[in-house]
């Protein structure tokens, strides 16, 4: 069949002629649910733990950079440029390089590094997701090459969902070159249909909230 029977065929399916202008697109509407600060975190950490993911919840910053501390024992990690992680403390660790802003550096880095640690711009009560957007604080390589992804974060980032996360970006390009969205450690079943962790990504990861 050819090209131009396709298109006849799909524009009489829809009522339109060739050469029509579209319509106008309907209005938005985005339905931000009314849910306090505790049940974000509640919900949060359900549905991250239900995806295999690690939560805690920190009394403190002193107590999340335990928390990381205890992760990290001997190893070695990359910590992001987030402000936040330094403010708990988490880059001053044994063992932790921060700082790197040169690409083959960083990639170098991430790709030895045994722990990746960043912030979270925002993270998803609904479906235990992190969100981060890419830049010179939050490089995508260190949530994504280390085998381990340790994601800290004020109880303040956590939003309902993705709706209420539109509602405040509506354009995420013009906050990072990159939005990315993790939902759980990296998982595939394409080979044979079994589940693999950690073959695009970090096969474990750990919200600590703070």
């Amino acid at each position: 069949m050819s090209r131009e029977n396709i298109l006849h065929k799909v524009r009489t399916a829809l009522g339109r002629s060739a050469g029509q202008a579209p319509g106008d697109a309907p209005r938005v509407r985005l339905r931000v649910p009314e849910m306090d600060v505790e049940t974000r975190i509640a919900r949060f950490s359900e549905a991250l733990q239900a995806l295999a993911g690690k939560f805690h919840r920190a009394s403190s910053m002193e107590d999340a950079r335990a928390y990381v501390a205890a992760l990290l024992g001997n190893k070695s990690a990359v910590a992001s440029n987030a402000p936040y992680l330094k403010e708990c403390g988490v880059t001053t660790l044994p063992g932790v390089r921060t700082g790197v802003l040169e690409e083959p550096e960083l990639r170098r880095l991430c790709a030895a590094a045994d722990f990746g640690f960043t912030s979270a711009d925002y993270a998803l009560a609904d479906t235990g997701t992190l969100v981060l957007f890419s830049s010179e604080k939050e490089a995508r390589m260190i949530s994504l090459l280390p085998p381990v992804h340790v994601a800290v974060l004020p109880k303040e980032r956590i939003l309902t969902g993705l709706e209420e996360l539109l509602s405040l970006v509506s354009l995420p390009g013009e906050r990072g070159s990159s939005m990315v969205l993790i939902t759980g450690p990296s998982r595939t079943a394409d080979i044979e249909q079994i589940l693999i962790r950690g073959v695009h990504g970090p096969g474990e990861i750990h919200a600590v909230v703070v």
